[in-house]
């Protein structure tokens, strides 16, 4: 599982002129912050009064992800950065708010595989008929409900515009904020899977994305276990690999153009590329011990070598002289040894093929 930080959005339905919504998720938000600090979650407030949609006005579905509003793609960015919801529902005439309404179907990919809890006010219900009808078409955009709610009778929880204090509501809030939190991150790696950018990869049930900073630590513990083999092949600890902090990887990981191949939440492999003058280096390729044999480490070294722009000469690499699963790869790859061995190092390198070769390969 992840250990990316959790962003929440908590979204202020309604949008009535003196309207308790604010308060409630004022409370919401200052009771459930202590345990926000320990989750690891930042809470996003956000407002439709403040965000003021106005009723569905796109020309194109929401399917299509064409946005030519400057409200729909303000609201598209802040919908897609986060990673859960909790939203704070008044209900009207049995039902959400027509704010919320409008607000869901304003967008959608931006919802997929996200958790939504719901805190709900009202009188006879305390907003539970409101959750229920939001529930319906939460889940037709592939939003995941929480099970835990919290449901306020205005005329028990509220006292002169403020949510009354009581264990039971006190103590129901963080109940959803660790749900949500939970949620979101076993549901990451489908999120991750559907998002722009990333691609089918080579073992059933993965993809491929681009590394990241906040990836240094799915980084850290992949580069651990593979280059404990290579230290052993080649009889020293003196290997980058196994030695750099989180914050090393983190800086390489903004200088390089790194590929991960993912699969539940798992970093599988990696290979990073860099321009260096005329050539093209390649490092880092590895991949975890129980999927080698599979053909992933010639995938990741083949899609590193066609991901290359215009203007290298030659493509470089090295690996340890006694490494020779590593050499074996490399030479029936086209690379040719660059002299001899220095330090225990082998440099191979060949010329850049034009693109077409590579992905026919």
């Amino acid at each position: 599982m992840s250990t990316n930080p959790v962003r929440v959005m908590l979204l202020t339905c309604s949008t009535r002129p003196g309207a308790l919504g604010p308060a409630v998720a004022e409370w919401f938000g200052r009771t459930v912050a202590p345990d926000a600090a320990r989750l690891g979650v930042e809470l996003v407030p956000v407002s439709l009064a403040d965000l003021a949609l106005p009723l569905l006005d796109e020309e194109e579905h929401p399917s299509s992800g064409v946005y030519r509003e400057a409200h729909t793609r303000r609201w598209s960015a802040l919908v897609d950065a986060v990673d859960g919801f909790v939203v704070v529902t008044p209900e009207y005439n049995f039902g959400m708010p027509a704010t919320l309404k409008n607000a869901l179907d304003y967008l959608g990919r931006e919802w997929a595989w996200k958790p939504i809890g719901f805190v709900s006010y009202g009188n006879t219900s305390a907003g539970t008929r409101s959750v229920q009808h939001a529930k319906q078409v939460v889940t037709t955009l592939r939003l995941v409900p929480a099970g835990a709610t919290v449901a306020l009778r205005i005329g028990d929880a509220v006292e002169d515009g403020r949510v009354r204090p009581d264990a039971r509501w006190d103590g129901a809030a963080p109940r959803v904020l660790h749900e949500v939190a939970r949620l979101a991150q076993a549901l990451r790696p489908l999120r991750e899977a559907a998002a722009d950018g990333a691609d089918e990869g080579p073992v059933p049930g993965s993809y491929v994305r681009r590394l990241t900073p906040r990836d240094a630590a799915e980084v850290v513990v992949l580069q651990r276990c593979c280059w404990v083999e290579e230290a052993l092949a080649n009889d020293t600890l003196a290997l980058a690999p196994l030695h750099e902090t989180l914050g090393d990887v983190r800086r390489w990981l903004s200088d390089w153009d790194v590929t991960g191949l993912w699969r539940d939440g798992r970093l599988l492999g990696m290979v990073r590329t860099r321009r260096e003058g005329t050539e093209a280096h390649v490092g880092r390729l590895a991949v975890a011990p129980d999927v080698r044999g599979a053909g992933v480490g010639r995938w990741l070294l083949r899609r590193a070598q066609a991901g290359l722009a215009p203007g290298y000469e030659r493509v470089v690499l090295s690996t340890g002289a006694r490494s020779e699963r590593n050499l074996r790869l490399y030479e029936s790859e086209g690379f040719a040894r660059q002299g001899d061995a220095v330090d225990g190092v082998v440099r191979l390198g060949k010329p850049v093929p034009p693109p077409s070769a590579v992905l026919a390969s």
